[in-house]
């Protein structure tokens, strides 16, 4: 990425963010991460800095199949709504960073809501 890919990046993810904060409340945030070979979902407490569960393709169950599809991006999904269900979270806070909400990152926002999350 050039300086200005970056600049925009990170630009996306402060707007995202900022309002997010302000209309959190006391829902706990699921934040994605995507790279070109993975892509990590992890439920954040953000009043007690806590992590409340996390998937990713980088997973004993998930390690065999390639990590940048949609096919690996929905099994995170139902992952991490299925762990957040054992914890006992039923609505959370989606949080895309400076993701365009498309292709992978969309496949898990529905995969996790197919699986009993409310956002």
């Amino acid at each position: 990425m050039g300086t200005k890919s970056k600049e925009l990046f990170a630009r996306r993810q402060r707007r995202v963010r900022s309002r997010i904060f302000q209309n959190r409340g006391s829902r706990p945030r699921l934040s994605i991460h995507r790279t070109n070979l993975h892509i990590y979902a992890q439920v954040i407490d953000d009043i007690n800095n806590v992590t409340l569960a996390s998937a990713s393709t980088l997973e004993k169950e998930l390690r065999g199949k390639s990590g940048a599809n949609l096919e690996a991006a929905k099994e995170v999904g139902r992952l991490i709504a299925e762990r957040c269900k054992a914890a006992g979270i039923e609505t959370v806070v989606f949080d895309r960073g400076g993701f365009l909400y498309h292709g992978r990152v969309k496949a898990l926002a529905d995969a996790a809501r197919e699986g009993g999350l409310a956002f």
